[in-house]
């Protein structure tokens, strides 16, 4: 069980074998590595299946490896998207071994021993997340870390300090970690020693980040949306082969935004930005990294908010509605992607 999906294991994989798993999409809701959300989503573990779905047999039509079989209907049979009857939010997928690096204190500091790792290894999820941005929109980490000292433009490959809102002439790709308590960011090159990738692999999951960017973004403008950025994740199969893994092209992966409007989860986030708790969080955060603390939830003193419930309802549409449109079929009886759109900046403005 996950923050927003239940995951199923009908076949264990083995050191040399994939097995098989399936994915239940919940309509539960996470923000800022916290775990579930008080509220649920009405409609959201549908269209993300949905999404992901489609975007998963839109990458296989390019030659693109990904784990996905299929979607399990409501006879228990394993279908692809076009021969779905109604949607489900179940998914099933090759399932491959997940090795977690293992925590241990260091002068104080949380560290991560992932010797596990070795050229060698087969059949496993890669303990990265790869996020690909085409542009900045508000709320991109970027501007964070750039004003905590924390990357610099020469590391992103920019020639120029960015502004909020800023189309990139050619992607930025970063790396984070996967495993552990919470994401950081790291070097390419510290990406590379940690899982033991040769340089050819390297070059090949910059290849596929590319192509994955590259679909995502046709998707996305086929639906009247900008693909801003998203994040990614491969494994290797049981010839180490690279294919892309978890969930790619829906609302929670990637930041959509739809003539200047958030399309994505990023909305619940800015609604909780506004909060004390999430400022605790933020300091939570600090303070663990600070005292090597595995666990920094346990610092946060405050009850988890929950959303305003005319937001809540617009999110719960705008899932369903962005489903409709990207896989151009008509999932969910809800408005147009456009109309609950124009609803939401009324929101914003407080005319609702």
């Amino acid at each position: 069980m996950g923050s927003v999906k239940d995951f199923e294991v009908i076949k264990k994989p083995t050191e040399s074998e994939m097995g098989v798993g399936r994915f239940h999409f919940s309509d539960r809701y996470s923000v800022f590595d916290w775990g579930e959300m008080p509220d649920q989503i009405k409609g959201k573990g549908l269209a993300l299946c949905m999404m992901g779905a489609y975007c998963f047999e839109r990458l296989e039509k390019k030659g693109i490896r990904t784990h996905y079989r299929g979607l399990v209907d409501e006879k228990g049979n394993v279908v692809y998207f076009d021969d779905l009857l109604k949607p489900t939010n179940i998914m099933e997928f090759h399932l491959v071994n997940v090795y977690k690096p293992k925590a241990y204190l260091e002068d104080g500091k949380l560290k991560y021993d992932y010797s596990i790792y070795s050229p060698s290894l087969k059949n496993f999820l890669i303990p990265l997340e790869i996020i690909y941005r085409n542009g900045l929109p508000e709320g991109s980490s970027v501007f964070k870390r750039l004003e905590q000292g924390l990357v610099t433009i020469e590391d992103l490959g920019l020639d120029h300090y960015p502004k909020v809102g800023e189309k990139l002439n050619k992607p930025i790709f970063d790396v984070s970690t996967k495993l552990e308590e919470s994401d950081r960011y790291i070097t390419w090159r510290e990406a590379k020693q940690m899982v033991s990738l040769t340089d050819s692999e390297l070059d090949e999951i910059k290849s596929i980040i590319l192509k994955v960017d590259g679909t995502i973004t046709e998707l996305a403008s086929e639906a009247d949306l900008v693909n801003e950025d998203g994040k990614i994740e491969l494994a290797f199969d049981n010839n180490r082969r690279l294919m892309v893994a978890d969930v790619v092209g829906t609302l929670d992966e990637c930041r959509f935004t739809y003539k200047g409007l958030h399309v994505s989860k990023e909305i619940a986030r800015i609604y909780y930005r506004q909060t004390e708790w999430a400022k605790r969080v933020e300091r939570a955060k600090q303070e663990a990294k600070e005292k090597g603390l595995k666990d920094w939830r346990v610092l946060v003193d405050l009850k988890t908010p929950n959303l305003d419930q005319n937001l809540k309802s617009l999110i719960s549409d705008m899932y369903m509605a962005a489903a409709n449109s990207i896989t151009k079929r008509k999932l969910f009886d809800v408005p147009s992607l456009s109309e609950i759109m124009k609803n939401y900046k009324d929101y914003m403005e407080g005319k609702i």
